[in-house]
């Protein structure tokens, strides 16, 4: 079984933010693979379904971003994962918008809720995609920056980005995550 993770912010304000492109990840995935998001447990929004034969839990901390490991470790107890079956998407500012990396391990490089999630896991060791939201323009703040919404002429590029997030999510559980970031990090 996987459990795949889209960092974000709960409530409406946040909604289709730069931030909260983990959350959006899930959606499509949810979409994709019709695997409805209809229960609330372990601190998120979950729904349980199959993609390509393999088991997985979809979920959304409903933490806030900062607190996403409490979420993180509660789904990793309960359904007995080793962190190495724990994907996790979230948004990255060091990255063009919509372009893909794909990692088994690695630090928090300044991500909040990758922090949090390190913290309550106790390692650096487990999958994720990180998708591009662009660098903040001169002169913003940070913390604006990633909670604003992408403008008109980015929401294509986002789109097609969401779309190959979930294609990547079945590539990791089918063919690896070798092969997935052979395959996603390139383009």
């Amino acid at each position: 079984m996987y459990i795949i993770v889209g960092l974000g912010n709960p409530t409406r304000e946040y909604e289709a933010t730069r931030h909260n492109i983990g959350f959006d990840a899930i959606t499509r995935i949810s979409d994709d693979y019709r695997i409805p998001l209809d229960f609330k447990k372990h601190k998120a929004l979950c729904g349980k379904g199959m993609i390509a034969g393999e088991k997985v839990i979809l979920a959304q901390p409903q933490t806030y971003m900062n607190l996403s490991g409490e979420s993180v470790r509660e789904l990793k107890d309960f359904y007995k994962a080793e962190a190495k079956d724990i994907i996790i998407i979230y948004d990255d500012i060091s990255l063009e918008p919509g372009k893909l990396r794909i990692r088994t391990k690695g630090s928090a490089g300044g991500h909040n809720g990758i922090k949090s999630i390190i913290a309550h896991l106790g390692t650096e060791e487990f999958p994720r995609i990180r998708v591009g939201v662009g660098d903040k323009p001169a002169g913003w703040d940070l913390a604006d920056y990633v909670l604003s919404r992408f403008p008109k002429e980015e929401q294509p590029v986002i789109r097609e980005a969401l779309g190959t997030t979930s294609e990547a999510v079945k590539t990791i559980l089918t063919e690896g995550m070798e092969q997935s970031m052979n395959q996603y990090n390139r383009k």
